[in-house]
């Protein structure tokens, strides 16, 4: 039933949230600027704000800016010593664990190798880290509306700063308070005094650490960062202290993801389109679900052979949440790029461990922030040429021929994330990088190495925690595949925006894919499980499936 209302609810009010961020950034970017908005953004951000960019600029624009995103972090946690708001004394991080933090957080990634209450003084927290939280996830919202304007043929793809600002001060910021002073009532901590220091029931004394938690984890949550405070994220009873916060922190986590698909709908005039792909995506998600939670009430194969009375896989568990509740939030988390956990990924079962990875391999069941929906518009491109091709005509969308330089720019996007993923993998697993980092032999072993770098290609940041994972190699090679997997799936639909933006408009006909109906929803479908299979069923079969049958065969 909570699994349910969870669903529900974050559907519903993503409607209306489509529609306020489409209201927001519809106008501004193209003929009907509001001259009140034009002159205040002028007056305080300069001609640069208001100005018209083609694809090249917008994508310039958005890549300049992040780099001064990581610089200006990297800068902050390297001298986090001598740097105010650290009433703890925490010392500078070491320079590989600088450069992977910050590219983790500047990417929307926010894989974390260290435990934030234990590294992070509450400066780096807040004007690093939380900062980021917005940017990232603004950039993301911004590049999806760009991608949006160019491939429905608007006179203009917009203004990278503009949609930047709006997006951050006009529809994250407001709803990030709102869901922060909810936490707060619901009992997550929100304070700037330093830890705590108490004495236990066993008269020894010990400290308690705390901060500005509610604040940090309210974006965290919406913005699919997932970056958690402490280490153990949102399993911690300061970021997660009741089934009350875990529902409000679970919409959360679909809420915009969910409200991208609708404003998607509304800004290219085309609801029916976004219907069916909402649909598309919600069936995913459901199915996931379904299966997680299946998977997870088997019992721990640890205690078949220990004498005790078998249950469902407690193992890695809050028991304030229980099993439901925790596979569903390792699917949400996945799902959308997320990130942020309940629950030790590492103690699922094989098979349920599995779906997380497939949520990441997909990566498009609603996805991060504005990006996820990115990706899924690569797979329209592709669902629609095959269509085309099988049919003997040139394929359209939005009226626009999908030609061979679409096409080649879409592959490259879709096969980039397998090739980071399993190019990766194959390389820790060669040499001693990622041996000697393993808590588990074997088949687990290989999939800890393996969910590490899908979650880093997907922008996720989740992990099967028993790895290791805060050393040199870990942190520079998943800091450069967060970075590629980051921004090389968003410049290359850029292109293919740019490049469909003046092409002519060709009048529907009998032959017309038409891409509002049932079957085009089947084929977006088939076409999303079909690649993913083709590319991840092997590596698959290697970790989870054979853990699974090895366990089964004992």
């Amino acid at each position: 039933m909570v699994i349910i209302i969870i669903l529900i609810l974050s559907a519903l009010i993503s409607y209306p949230l489509g529609y306020y961020l489409n209201q927001l950034l519809s106008y501004g970017n193209v003929e009907g600027e509001n001259p009140k908005s034009k002159f205040l953004l002028k007056r305080i951000f300069g001609d640069q704000i208001i100005e018209s960019q083609s694809w090249q600029k917008y994508a310039k624009s958005l890549l300049i800016f992040n780099l001064f995103m990581f610089a200006l972090v990297t800068i902050i946690l390297s001298l986090q010593h001598i740097l105010p708001f650290n009433p703890d004394g925490k010392e500078a991080l070491e320079w590989s664990l600088v450069f992977n933090t910050a590219v983790s957080f500047t990417t929307n990634t926010n894989l974390q190798h260290y435990s934030g209450e234990v590294s992070l003084s509450y400066f780096s927290q807040i004007f690093g880290l939380m900062w980021l939280q917005f940017l990232s996830a603004a950039t993301g919202i911004s590049a999806l509306a760009a991608i949006s304007r160019g491939l429905t043929g608007q006179k203009s793809i917009g203004n990278f700063y503009q949609d930047l600002i709006k997006t951050t001060f006009c529809f994250l910021l407001p709803i990030a308070i709102l869901f922060a002073i909810i936490l707060a009532g619901f009992g997550v901590v929100m304070t700037y005094e330093g830890s705590a220091n108490v004495v236990t029931l066993e008269g020894l004394p010990q400290k308690i650490a705390r901060g500005p938690v509610a604040a940090f984890v309210a974006i965290k949550q919406l913005g699919t960062n997932g970056g958690g405070f402490f280490g153990t994220n949102s399993a911690h009873p300061f970021e997660n202290p009741n089934v009350y916060s875990n529902i409000i922190e679970s919409i959360a986590i679909l809420l915009i993801p969910m409200a991208c698909v609708w404003f998607y709908g509304f800004i290219t005039k085309r609801m029916k389109h976004a219907t069916i792909i909402f649909f598309v995506m919600l069936l995913l998600l459901v199915t996931k679900i379904g299966f997680s939670t299946y998977f997870e009430s088997e019992p721990n194969s640890s205690f078949a052979t220990i004498g005790v009375e078998q249950t469902s896989n407690l193992e890695g568990k809050e028991l304030r949440f229980g099993i439901g509740t925790s596979a569903l939030w390792s699917v949400l988390t996945t799902s959308t790029s997320n990130g942020s956990v309940n629950s030790m990924h590492d103690s699922l079962n094989p098979l349920a461990g599995l779906i997380p990875m497939i949520a990441m391999w997909f990566n498009v069941t609603f996805g991060g922030v504005g990006v996820g929906f990115i990706n899924m518009i690569l797979y329209i491109i592709i669902g629609i040429f095959i269509s085309g091709m099988m049919v003997g005509r040139t394929p359209e969308y939005f009226g626009k021929k999908i030609e061979a330089e679409e096409m080649k720019w879409a592959l490259l996007a879709i096969l980039l994330h397998p090739f980071l993923i399993l190019g990766g993998t194959a390389l820790f697993c060669a040499f001693p990088w990622g041996k000697e980092s393993l808590n588990n032999p074997g088949f687990h072993g290989f999939s800890e190495i393996l969910y590490e770098f899908s979650s880093a290609a997907a922008n996720n940041g989740s992990g099967f925690e028993g790895l290791a994972d805060n050393t040199v190699p870990w942190n520079l090679s998943t800091g450069f595949v967060m970075l590629i997997g980051r921004y090389l799936p968003i410049l290359f639909p850029l292109v293919i925006a740019g490049k469909m933006q003046f092409k002519k408009v060709a009048m529907e006909n009998s032959g017309t894919l038409k891409v509002d109906t049932i079957l085009f929803g089947f084929i977006l479908l088939g076409s999303i499980v079909f690649i993913g299979a083709l590319l991840f069923m092997p590596v698959a079969v290697l970790g989870p499936v054979a853990e699974h049958l090895s366990i089964q065969s004992k």
